[in-house]
This record gives structure tokens, sequence and C-alpha cells, in this order.
């Protein structure tokens, strides 16, 4: 089983910048069983690109399964520290689908940052409150998504976070930086402002 891959947005991402970007998938929103992956989905719940088209092909929603089960086990700081050693990538987007479902798993997603010094991390996350108050290591960064139920906690004028855009004219108007088809212009790293901006899609 492949623990990092490439989506389709993140191949062009690392053509575009010369760097390997891989990610790390969940289920979306639910796991096969009922759990709950994305406890504070709201709205994106509707509009959610992971529970369509390319996701839901084949053998990739069991693939998510697969990797969700492994994240509930010891094995899982490990098995990816391990991955990440073969693959070598300088960017790891922690959940192209899913979220942090529980403070244990974050705090295992810190440790693997942790272990990897030489690579940058980076999520979209629903999981506001609970990233507010992590201990969050300095390879690690954060954009909050504005359609969740935590949205009410994101402070537009300090945090990273997103706004969704019906064309790439009212984005830029807005003064966001447009993350559409380059994934890293939503981190730190090459955004230096906290405003990130989508293209419905």
């Amino acid at each position: 089983m492949q623990l990092l891959t490439q989506n389709g947005k993140l191949k062009k991402t690392s053509k575009l910048m010369g760097v390997k970007v891989v990610n790390f998938g969940l289920p979306a929103y639910k796991s096969i069983t009922g759990r709950v992956i994305c406890p504070m989905a709201d709205g994106c719940i509707k509009f959610c690109y992971a529970r369509k088209g390319a996701y839901i092909w084949g053998n990739v929603k069991p693939a998510f399964e697969k990797r969700y089960e492994l994240s509930k086990t010891d094995d899982f700081i490990s098995a990816i520290h391990a991955e990440i050693q073969r693959k070598k990538p300088k960017f790891v987007r922690v959940h192209d689908s899913g979220d942090y479902y529980s403070r244990e798993y974050l705090a295992k997603w810190f440790q693997i940052a942790k272990q990897n010094p030489q690579v940058n991390f980076y999520s979209y996350t629903n999981m506001i409150d609970m990233v507010k108050k992590a201990d969050i290591p300095n390879n690690y960064d954060f954009i909050f998504s504005n359609s969740g139920k935590q949205v009410d906690l994101i402070d537009k004028s300090i945090d990273r976070h997103t706004e969704i855009f019906k064309t790439a004219d009212e984005l830029v108007a807005a003064g966001y930086a447009n993350a559409s088809e380059n994934d890293l212009y939503a981190t730190r790293w090459f955004n230096k402002t906290n405003k990130v901006g989508l293209i419905y899609h």
C-alpha cells in the first residue's frame, strides 16, 4: 500500500515548482463504517471534491480506508517515516481528503514532522480550535478552511485561511493568492499573506 501519493494538482504543482510534493489522504467525511473523519465539516460536505470523481474510482476509495485503519495504530508513525525516507519529498500535504479526527492523530503527524525536519508539512483543515491550541512544529503549516463548523474562530486578520471565488478575477480583486492551480501558494513558504484563494470547481 502506498501511503504518500500525488493527486493531479500536486503533480502539476511539483512540475511548476521543481520540487516533489506528495499527499496523504483519508476517507472523505466518513469511513465505510460510518466513523466521521472530518468532525468539523459543514457546508464543505456538499461540494467536497474528494467525494466524487477519481477519488471514488476503482481501488482508490479502499486505499483511503486502509490508510485510515493504519493511522489508528502504533505503527503509523514509523510507516510514514519510512515512506518519506524512500520517496524523499520536499513537501507533504497532509489530507487531500479527510481531516485530523482526534488529538492523538494530530500528535502523530507532529511527531513525524519532528523526525523529518528537512520536509515541510501543510494541511487545509476545519479543526481550528484543536490546531490553535496545539504546539505546532516549525516545519508545519495550516490553512483554515472557511466552510466548517468552527469558521467563527478564524481571525482573518492573522490566520491563514481560504476563501472560495467564482472567478480568478474576483479572487485577485479581493487580494487573495490563487492556490487553485499551484497548491504551494496556499502555504507560508510561498504566500507571504494569510489569504488563500480557491476557485469553485
